[in-house]
């Protein structure tokens, strides 16, 4: 149970907030998760939502590899809500179940192909220390160019904020959703 009432639709929010509920569920088909907490600050959640579909319609970083950036990170903070929803966002992305498996257990990524290891040492690092290796940092920005590093950079601390969110306000993962090692 979190520990604090989720918003769950329009009812929950002063009428002046109402329109930000509707994106919402525009953008996700529900109020759930992350959202279920931010939409109590309405203003808060309505900025980050555009970073959502930014995410999702816009960034020049392919969805495969954004799905290993996001589950590296979500991995390295626990998220178990965070975690179960973007497995299913990253099969729909083509991404190997091979490679889910690796990121879920914390494995060595240095069976992976050089970009998927790359990103995946990359956000761990970035995750773990706040820091990343120069030579790491160099063979990424060679291979994607600057734009995609900074968009995928973006987007592991995007989902480690949601992480945090989730953490803090205890928001159980969906009974059905692909589970973290307990």
């Amino acid at each position: 149970m979190p520990r604090v009432a989720p918003i769950t639709g329009k009812s929950d929010v002063p009428t002046e907030h109402q329109a930000v509920v509707e994106s919402v569920v525009n953008v996700f088909g529900g109020v759930r998760g992350p959202f279920s907490m931010l939409l109590h600050s309405p203003k808060l959640a309505e900025r980050m939502l555009s970073l959502v579909t930014f995410f999702r319609d816009t960034t020049v970083v392919e969805p495969k590899l954004r799905s290993i950036a996001i589950l590296s990170a979500v991995r390295e903070r626990d998220a178990a809500y965070v975690w179960a929803a973007q497995v299913g966002a990253a099969r729909r992305n083509g991404l190997r179940e091979d490679v889910i498996d690796l990121i879920r257990a914390k494995g060595d990524p240095g069976k992976l192909p050089a970009e998927e290891r790359d990103i995946v040492a990359y956000t761990r690092q970035l995750m773990r220390t706040n820091r990343v290796d120069q030579s790491l940092f160099d063979a990424l920005q060679k291979r994607f160019g600057t734009q995609w590093l900074v968009e995928m950079t973006a987007a592991v601390n995007y989902y480690a904020l949601l992480c945090g969110v989730v953490n803090a306000f205890e928001v159980a993962a969906p009974p059905d959703g692909d589970k973290l090692p307990a």
